[in-house]
């Protein structure tokens, strides 16, 4: 006869026991999305990502590079100030790599200005300068006599070819998936934060819940008063 009153009473205890371990799921998850929050909101404070910052330092390479190997080539065909008067004061297409070095000037501004300044979240900056980069080279190639000339002939094109791809790809593949991930979790924890604050408008502190010194400690009075 007494096991009904045994079950019901085990049953309660129970339930009280699991009350504080469900306050303190909501009191921890809500923190969480908080920090998870305010560290996205960090990033965004600092203006450009981690990601994008090293697509501009690899562009701002690219145009170092190409400038140190024309320099190297200037210095090469009989000093420097003799071939930069030539290749730039008398520039021709054929032999000249000068174009190559502006080539080089042209995808630096153009990216940088994009993706550094404007912050361009689409692709068609960079698609358009290694379109640029890739139909000049291949026309100079074909038309100009740059083989002739020794090794340079065929070293600054081909670098020149391939750093413009590489800039495509990393920002094709890495820059912008990463940062539309970053975005998607931003808004999927914020999402998550506004809605817990609706189910659950305040977390209560243990300051907030007490016993009375006159109750009697370990009644099922002040058990359930003190879950609700």
């Amino acid at each position: 006869m007494n096991r009904v009153p045994d079950d019901a009473e085990n049953a309660h205890s129970s339930s009280v026991e699991s009350c504080p371990s469900l306050r303190d799921v909501h009191s921890i998850n809500p923190a969480q999305l908080m920090a998870r929050i305010e560290s996205y909101e960090g990033r965004e404070k600092k203006g450009i990502s981690d990601v994008r910052r090293t697509f501009c330092l690899f562009v701002t390479f690219d145009l170092l590079f190409i400038t140190l190997l024309w320099i190297i080539e200037l210095n090469v065909k009989g000093g420097i100030e003799t071939t930069l008067e030539k290749e730039v004061l008398q520039y021709d297409y054929s032999s000249s790599y000068f174009d190559i070095f502006l080539l080089a000037v042209f995808r630096f501004k153009v990216l940088i200005l994009a993706y550094a300044m404007c912050r361009l979240r689409h692709w068609w900056a960079i698609a358009f300068t290694t379109a640029v980069t890739s139909a000049f080279l291949l026309a100079k190639v074909i038309i100009s006599q740059l083989f002739s000339q020794g090794a340079f002939g065929y070293v600054l094109p081909i670098i020149s070819f391939i750093l413009a791809w590489i800039e495509t790809w990393f920002l094709d593949f890495k820059v912008l998936p990463q940062e539309a991930e970053e975005e998607n979790r931003f808004l999927i924890a914020q999402d998550a934060s506004e809605r817990a604050a609706l189910l659950h408008p305040g977390v209560l502190s243990d300051g907030q819940f007490y016993s009375p010194p006159e109750s009697v400690a370990g009644s099922h009075s002040e058990r359930k008063w003190y879950c609700n």
